[in-house]
């Protein structure tokens, strides 16, 4: 999915076409690797071909549209439901956009109901894992600046103690494992959330699980990673909803 829209990216700066070769270049891909998804995005519409040259085709047109954005919400609030109802969890969409935490979505039950945001998620960052997560996928200096903009600060007991010890946990954690989190935000509760990152862009998508549950939440977490991979991979998903 990140080398599709880096290709993407790529066509829409050249108003007058570009070839398969200085696309490959100018992402770094190879050009056999290239050559597939330029095929591959040929033939979803999302690019045209004309004289070996590669346009923007409808389909990517039609995502800067109003009804596009609906419908990749409406594609996202329906992924969210059909992933809560099978593995049983609540699920959330969260992107770090302009400096900040946004939550875009949740989906729960009555009998699997979201984390109760008793503090601000925008100013708790540190503390829960979708912050955490978001934080990890920026480089120190962004990082950086939002914590001194929202210093970390005891939320529970087992908040991480300062913005030192969570810079270093940010810097240890694996580029697409899993963020846990346990009982920092909130008693009782722990969280999972994977990354997502397309671009420039950070997101991901989280789940949350009763203390008693705990022993669920890496299954549970890597079965959601495994289901976000391929919609992703479908072109079907956007982050940008």
């Amino acid at each position: 999915m990140q080398r599709a829209m880096r290709l993407l990216e790529r066509v829409a700066e050249h108003e007058y076409g570009a070839p398969a070769k200085q696309l490959a270049r100018e992402t770094g891909l190879a050009l056999p690797t290239a050559y597939h998804l330029l095929r591959t995005l040929v033939h979803e519409g999302y690019l045209r071909r004309e004289k070996g040259l590669f346009f923007l085709g409808e389909a990517a047109e039609r995502l800067s549209s109003r009804e596009a954005q609906q419908k990749r919400r409406s594609t996202v609030v329906d992924a969210l439901a059909r992933w809560r109802d099978a593995i049983g969890v609540p699920v959330y969409y969260a992107m770090y956009r302009d400096g900040e935490i946004e939550v875009m979505c949740v989906s729960d039950t009555p009998g699997n109901p979201a984390v109760e945001e008793w503090a601000d998620f925008r100013e708790t960052a540190h503390a829960h894992a979708i912050g955490q997560c978001l934080l990890s996928q920026l480089d120190e200096e962004a990082r950086r600046d939002h914590l001194n903009r929202y210093p970390v600060r005891p939320v529970t007991p087992y908040t991480v103690r300062d913005g030192n010890a969570l810079m270093k946990r940010l810097e240890s954690m694996r580029r697409m494992a899993p963020v846990v989190e346990r009982q920092e935000y909130a008693l009782g509760t722990v969280c999972a959330a994977i990354p997502i990152t397309v671009g420039t862009t950070a997101a991901t998508m989280a789940i949350s699980l009763p203390l008693q549950q705990a022993d669920r939440l890496l299954p549970a977490a890597q079965r959601l990673q495994d289901e976000v991979g391929r919609l992703l991979g479908s072109l079907a998903i956007s982050i940008s909803i």
